[in-house]
């Protein structure tokens, strides 16, 4: 089950008395949540029909007992309980008492994070067996640009190869900061309208000239001039271009540097390392100027640029823009 199935589930009547998010990717649970507190229960009535609770400041038998409580005005009486993870582990025994005979009024969602509950306990058993059990899929590096582009298309708009791998390599995997950064977007556009990188660059502030992207692709060439030029600019910038931000990336684009050399079947590669069938000659053109030996060794200067960048090793005269533009010469020669 998707997210949009289960809020379609719910909007048709069709609820649970219990509904567990947990997994690994905090988007998800945001999203099925927010639908949860903002549009299950009337505004006006909100006071009456919903509680939203913390799991560091309640107990479980509470939580049961708000689900018992008859609606005021609403059809359900809705308990929404915000990192159900920090309740006593001790306490979910008796849910799984409760659910013997729920309250056919009363709906309970637990956001669940971080961790998982355990699937051999009863409690477990009972929700999976009475409600739902939402285990949110996690979104890999590689799935990001697919899972923009989805995004977008499910907002009733396109978006161009660029603009998709700008924002992929830019902000990274978190699906909450994507979306936010593409709802800027929206309004901007026509009915039907494209996403493209100058967009992109005038709203969200990623240069399409002088980004971890181009950099990416500097780096692949060896190309001292455009390398010199992105990283100076990173470095006038460090607010918008922090240095904790860029190395991830950069880790991220050697590894995949790595997958490349590693293929048998080169016809793969657009799959395996999730970009666009066009990028793939830009890995090629990297794997080609960048042995395993040399990427290696690259990985290596990353990890030194992380610890100096948080204070080993750095007497602390070393500005962030320094050490990038120490890093890049060390990567490209």
């Amino acid at each position: 089950m998707t997210d949009r199935q289960l809020i379609a589930d719910v909007k048709a009547g069709n609820h649970k008395p219990v509904y567990l998010l947990t997994g690994e990717e905090n988007y998800y649970i945001d999203v099925v949540s927010d639908f949860f507190e903002n549009e299950v229960i009337d505004e006006a009535m909100r006071d009456f029909d919903l509680s939203v609770v913390y799991g560091r400041d309640v107990d479980m038998a509470t939580v049961i007992n708000d689900a018992k409580r008859y609606p005021m005005m609403s059809p359900l009486h809705l308990v929404l309980v915000k990192e159900a993870q920090d309740i006593d582990t001790r306490q979910w025994e008796l849910l799984a008492t409760y659910l013997d005979h729920p309250s056919e009024k009363g709906v309970i969602v637990f956001c669940y994070r971080h961790k998982k509950l355990d699937k051999r306990t009863a409690v477990y058993k009972a929700i999976d067996k009475t409600g739902c059990i939402y285990e949110t899929p996690k979104v890999w590096d590689n799935q990001v640009p697919a899972w923009i582009k989805n995004e977008v298309m499910s907002k009733g708009f396109s978006i161009n190869e660029k603009a998709t791998y700008l924002i992929a390599e830019s902000v990274g995997n978190d699906l909450g900061k994507i979306a936010n950064e593409l709802k800027k977007l929206y309004p901007l556009l026509p009915e039907g309208g494209t996403i493209d990188e100058t967009l992109v660059e005038q709203q969200i502030g990623i240069s399409k000239d002088y980004n971890i992207f181009e950099l990416q692709k500097a780096i692949g060439r060896r190309d001292p001039v455009m390398c010199n030029r992105i990283v100076n600019h990173f470095a006038a910038n460090p607010k918008k271009n922090p240095i904790q931000m860029m190395l991830p990336v950069l880790y991220g684009y050697f590894l995949k540097i790595m997958f490349y050399h590693q293929l048998e079947n080169k016809s793969d590669a657009a799959k395996v390392l999730g970009v666009a069938p066009t990028f793939v000659k830009d890995y090629a053109t990297a794997a080609a100027n960048y042995p395993l030996g040399k990427l290696a060794t690259c990985i290596g200067y990353l990890y030194d640029a992380d610890l100096r960048s948080k204070g080993v090793r750095n007497s602390g005269n070393v500005t962030d823009g320094e050490l990038m533009k120490e890093l890049i010469f060390k990567v490209i020669h």
